[in-house]
């Protein structure tokens, strides 16, 4: 143990010597409180209290003791005095596992005898640039209870086969660390080296973990390292004075009303680094997605209010040591800012995330799809606005639980129209995502269709699944994520320009967008009708001569559609369209959104240097 690291706030590994560990035959006691006067340590034995005192180790505020002959099993909280004769129990800031709220003594847990068996997947897994990156968001809660309950084991048996069936690669959980109230969802948490005891304990987790990595699923937590409640048991003033906050108490507010982390503290950075280490190292986490970025780089989130310097300075050394550490790990940053150099690795003065929610991409389409259909041709520049800056950050496209709650309506009731134009722009949407280059993530409820907004304690809709409009766009999604993971045009070059050709980008009058995705060996034209208007034998200029086949149709009856497809081979014709030498004639029903495959002859390019970008020659 080198304490003077965990000052330099450098430190990724404090959570193996602070909070509480087992000791030869007894456990040990390391706390951080620099401006305590003593410290006592409560253990709970069934009915009865032991009280030991802590002694000060060393002036910067370490305390330690050493009890023998005791298990590492029981609850206990720390009883921390001030000058003043005063003093308050609080909750180990490292605790590694909690009682059950509204109960807030932490609990002694030794994860390290937990022995996991998927090597294997963590051989193989990588931040996924060139592999497919299909995620489904959701909140542990509202998946699916059994007795009005979820457990860590229910979702083990109920929420691995569903995401291996859809063709999923990851789950993302909102935020399942330690917190008192369950409308905050976890993003303003107590204990941030505890998982939630809501849900079972740490290795019932771990076993969750171990078995999507045995289903080849990885699993992304959602952390919020910006803020942290302000219970009395908690962070807040936890020596009596301001220690993981600032000491300004109108700077340490967030526009949340809890408190912000100082994070220009080098011990507060050593702990947050340390938390996002532990789950990745003891729990096999792949990745994390930090929550309110834009709230690091700018004070309170605003551009007027200037840049944050300490939150810049502590993105760039937390992703470049977490890095260092865990190469293969996902960091994805939810940040709705104009900053630039999100994804730019820290060398190059970015702030080295992997990827960058495309919150523009989010609201200009949500905002298309909403709106009257004779008002589109105004709109036009929504759906093809996002190439024009995609390839200035790794953008990963999400329809998340942000867009479901609060009023904000869920995905299929944003769409606009009747019942079943809902359902037809829905299709027509996702088919959108699926082929526009970034990678993705989707909220539970979004692939059923769920028009009923999230609500943390209640389980998903799955009796909508008993009625055909619900089922067939179930059945739609889930076609749709097995094409997007079966063809490399679709997630292999997503950050390399010459796999995405807009054909035409211009059609306004009709609102209908062509664009081509390429890979090596395959060509895929994607059309896209946004209006309720059917066309017949419909050109459409090709980059390739030869003979096209209908992907996926989303107006096919399967999926509830009108069934207005192109069942047959259709081979191009040497008639100029769109600029190009080739055409083939189509039919597209109203609201579709279709794609036509191709094998080519010539070959696209296999890029060997991540960052370098070619073009590819249509003509």
């Amino acid at each position: 143990m080198n304490l003077d690291y965990f000052f330099s706030g450098l430190d990724i590994n404090t959570y193996k010597y602070m909070g509480v560990h087992p000791y030869k035959d007894g456990v040990e006691f390391y706390l951080w409180a620099p401006h305590a006067f003593n410290i006592e340590v409560i253990i709970y034995k069934d009915d009865s209290e032991e009280i030991y005192p802590l002694k000060k180790t060393d002036e910067r505020g370490i305390w330690h003791l050493i009890l023998q002959d005791i298990e590492c099993i029981y609850s206990y909280r720390y009883r921390i005095y001030r000058n003043d004769g005063t003093y308050i129990d609080k909750a180990d800031p490292y605790a590694t596992f909690s009682q059950v709220r509204p109960d807030n003594a932490s609990i002694m847990y030794d994860l390290g005898q937990y022995q996991f068996s998927d090597n294997e997947y963590l051989d193989k897994r990588s931040f996924s640039y060139e592999k497919p990156l299909n995620i489904y968001e959701l909140h542990p809660n509202s998946f699916k209870q059994e007795n009005n309950k979820t457990t860590y084991q229910q979702l083990r048996k109920e929420l691995i086969p569903y995401v291996k069936s859809m063709g999923y690669s990851h789950i993302e959980l909102m935020p399942i660390i330690e917190h008192p109230y369950d409308g905050s969802w976890g993003y303003q948490a107590t204990g941030y080296f505890s998982i939630t005891s809501r849900y079972g304990t740490p290795w019932d987790f771990m076993d969750f973990i171990n078995e999507c990595h045995l289903n080849n699923i990885g699993v992304i937590l959602d952390v919020s390292y910006l803020h942290f409640a302000i219970d009395a048991y908690g962070l807040s003033d936890f020596d009596g004075q301001a220690v993981y906050e600032y000491e300004d108490i109108n700077k340490a507010r967030s526009r949340w009303g809890s408190l912000l982390f100082d994070l220009g503290s080098k011990p507060v950075m050593s702990f947050l680094l340390s938390s996002a280490n532990m789950f990745l190292s003891e729990y096999h986490i792949d990745g994390l997605r930090l929550d309110c970025v834009s709230d690091m780089i700018y004070h309170q989130g605003d551009k007027q209010n200037g840049i944050n310097e300490e939150g810049i300075a502590f993105l760039k050394n937390f992703n470049y040591l977490i890095k260092q550490a865990h190469p293969d790990v996902i960091l994805i940053a939810e940040d709705s800012s104009d900053y630039e150099r999100i994804t730019t690795p820290v060398a190059y003065d970015g702030l080295g995330f992997d990827y960058k929610w495309d919150m523009g991409w989010m609201n200009d389409t949500l905002n298309y799809y909403s709106s009257n259909f004779n008002m589109r041709e105004y709109k036009h520049n929504q759906i093809s606005f996002s190439m024009a800056y995609f390839y200035n950050e790794k953008y990963l496209l999400a329809l998340s639980h942000d867009e479901a709650v609060y009023g904000k309506k869920t995905i299929i009731d944003k769409m606009y129209g009747t019942y079943e134009e809902k359902f037809s722009q829905c299709r027509n949407l996702f088919l959108y995502m699926f082929t526009h280059p970034g990678k993705k993530l989707n909220f539970a409820g979004n692939d059923i269709a769920m028009f009923r907004e999230f609500d943390e304690n209640r389980d998903l809709d799955w009796n909508l699944l008993k009625y055909p409009m619900h089922d067939s766009f179930n059945r739609f999604f889930k076609d749709l994520c097995h094409i997007y993971s079966s063809y490399k045009a679709f997630y292999a070059y997503d950050y390399h320009n010459f796999s995405f050709k807009w054909i035409d980008a211009d059609n306004y009058r009709q609102s209908i967008y062509i664009y081509a995705r390429y890979d090596e060996d395959n060509c895929f034209i994607v059309v896209l009708n946004m209006k309720p208007v059917a066309y017949k034998d419909f050109n459409i200029g090709v980059p390739f001569a030869g003979t096209y086949t209908e992907l996926i149709n989303t107006d096919k009856d399967i999926y509830n559609g009108s069934n207005m497809c192109n069942d047959k081979e259709i081979v191009s014709r040497k008639i100029k369209a769109h600029g190009l030498t080739n055409c083939i004639t189509v039919d597209i029903a109203p609201l579709a959104g279709i794609i036509f495959s191709i094998k080519t002859s010539k070959k696209a390019p296999v890029l060997e240097e991540p960052d370098l970008i070619r073009v590819f020659d249509l003509t």
